[in-house]
């Protein structure tokens, strides 16, 4: 199906790796188009606030690629959440302890990126990355490295995602994320629409669907969305006629509020 602009009574959510921006050969050299950063700006005011980035990466990432915004976020796949109201959470003593056992995670996998310099290992504030883009013949010996060092970690789950596998807080996931927002202010009561590229992005979709939104993957590979957009360039003009088209009309009378 073609994907419809959202209206002021929507909820939009984002991803941003593959999504927003274009994936880059390493996780700090992804570009991020000016323009895109004005038309965000734009949504998010003219929906007045109801705008959230449900990603992978650390609100400090999130915070550099897209300044000056400061967008409400659920960063590393919801271990850390920045709310509509501003406020941080995500520091619990359980993560404290997890964070704490991923400095034997990544001591235990240096050897394996010391041998092959083409493997990327990000460490994050709850979890860590390893990113095979540049050697995907990696993948298996990967996957059996983290396997093991997590052995002895039961506050942690191991995630594969697009050249990538992903050391998270269990329990977490973009769709939970998505259901915390979805109860308080300005999201709650408002149809979610949620774009994603990704494996992860599955949890998000299922539960913005479940809501009556609508979840648009981009790029190919089966899904559950039920739209699609084809690129990230695709995502960025259909946010900028978006943004445009939320700009020029008002907002319905029923939302404005009887005097």
């Amino acid at each position: 199906m073609s994907l419809p602009l959202p209206t002021h009574r929507h909820a939009l959510f984002l991803d941003f790796d593959g999504t927003l921006a274009d994936i880059a050969e390493h996780p700090q050299a992804v570009r991020v188009q000016p323009a895109m950063v004005v038309d965000l700006r734009a949504l998010h005011e003219a929906l007045q606030g109801a705008l959230a980035i449900v990603t992978g990466r650390t609100a400090a990432d999130l915070d550099r690629f897209l300044f000056p915004l400061r967008l409400p976020l659920a960063g590393e796949h919801g271990a850390h959440f920045r709310l509509g109201n501003g406020s941080d959470e995500g520091n619990s003593s359980s993560r404290l302890a997890l964070v704490l056992a991923l400095e034997n995670v990544m001591e235990a996998l240096r050897p394996l990126v010391e041998q092959y310099p083409e493997l990327i290992l990000e460490p994050k504030n709850t979890g860590l990355a390893l990113h095979f883009r540049q050697a995907p013949q990696l993948e298996a010996l990967c996957l059996q490295a983290l396997t093991q060092a997590l052995h002895y970690i039961p506050q942690a789950e191991l995630m594969r995602g697009k050249c990538v596998l992903e050391v998270k807080v269990k329990g977490t996931s973009k769709g939970r994320a998505i259901e915390a927002f979805m109860r308080q202010p300005p999201f709650a009561g408002r149809t979610p629409l949620f774009i994603g590229d990704d494996v992860t992005d599955e949890s998000g979709f299922a539960v913005v669907q479940a809501l009556g939104g609508l979840g648009v993957k981009v790029g190919d590979g089966p899904t559950q969305a039920r739209a699609r957009l084809e690129s990230p360039a695709e995502v960025r003009s259909w946010l900028q006629d978006a943004a445009e088209a939320l700009t020029r009309r008002s907002p319905p009378l029923a939302e404005k509020g009887d005097p």
